[in-house]
């Protein structure tokens, strides 16, 4: 790497710091734009001559390097090759755009030679849900069996469903993450560490303190283990892999001919908790856990949907 490359990099490494610990983005987030400006850097290096600098940057540059983009062909496993999707240049430009701000902000460059950089237009896609109907059916899948796995298997669902948490969350939970006093979950995001209080329904809440009563004992092997909420077959803490099966197992009993995805009952949970009109944007923003509220406007449909989960 030469001394340009470091000097570019150093910025770059600056940015992302603060993008995670003073901006609070999640850690999928920052990976994606550490990528694509990473991609951005190789490009100004191809450049005749190299850029030495951010602050020579021009708008003449990046503008070619939205057209590489919009030119480069992506291989398929198929071994055809695919244009770059409108939606990802598009999350491309974004990052360079908050990054130059950024740059600007810290006096690292005079002008911004991202202001009027324009990117694809991109339809936004409303999030797969299930209607309520649908979501009855899958979380009275499990039935009335007393069994431990049944217990589990209920509460889990439930769980998952009302409050709307990340399959990752959910499979995280401690015992000491758990009131069922004040109805709440205590999440703490895989994805930047903060920690939010979620309301669980009634049926959940039920739901939970009967499978810690009596289905969750049958779980524990060994001392070991004795903080994780969610535990399986082997007393170990539950995967994300097992939570994936266990929902297939129950949208198979529920009669659902689609594939139902942990994150397709985050979507409904959302959904339904708008459509209904009894919560609020800002509120469902906290629930999920978004950094940013237009990732939660995504939910606002016509009231035209089936009610929500009680909380």
């Amino acid at each position: 790497m030469n001394e340009t490359d470091n000097s570019l990099h150093a910025y770059l490494d600056q940015f992302l710091t603060a993008l995670a610990h003073e901006d609070g983005y999640a850690r999928n987030t920052v990976a994606a734009y550490r990528n694509d400006l990473n991609q951005l850097i190789e490009f100004l290096a191809r450049r005749e001559p190299p850029v030495a600098s951010w602050a020579d940057v021009t708008a003449s540059d990046l503008g070619s390097f939205v057209d590489s983009l919009r030119s480069l062909k992506i291989a398929k496993r198929s071994g055809e090759e695919k244009p770059v999707a409108p939606s990802t240049i598009a999350r491309k430009v974004a990052a360079l755009k908050s990054f130059f701000n950024y740059l600007a902000l810290k006096n690292i460059v005079t002008l911004d030679p991202s202001v009027g950089l324009e990117a694809p237009r991109v339809a936004k896609r409303t999030p797969k849900t299930m209607s309520s109907e649908e979501v009855e059916r899958l979380l009275a899948a499990p039935g009335p069996s007393p069994s431990p796995k049944t217990l589990r298997d209920r509460a889990l669902l439930e769980l998952l469903y009302s409050t709307g948490v990340r399959v990752s969350e959910l499979v995280s939970f401690k015992m000491e993450d758990v009131n069922l006093a004040d109805k709440t979950m205590r999440v703490k995001s895989e994805d930047n560490g903060r920690e939010r209080s979620v309301p669980m329904s009634e049926k959940a809440v039920e739901s939970l303190q009967i499978y810690i009563e009596r289905g969750r004992p049958h779980f524990v092997k060994s001392a070991g283990n004795q903080a994780a909420l969610f535990l399986n077959q082997r007393g170990q803490q539950l995967t994300r892999q097992g939570m994936w099966l266990i929902i297939k197992e129950y949208a198979a009993r529920a009669g659902l001919n689609y594939e139902v995805t942990p994150h397709m009952l985050r979507h409904s949970f959302a959904a339904h908790m708008l459509q209904n009109h009894k919560a609020t944007l800002s509120e469902v923003q906290r629930y999920l856990g978004h950094a940013n509220i237009s990732t939660t406007q995504i939910y606002v449909q016509p009231p035209s949907a089936l009610p929500e989960p009680e909380v």
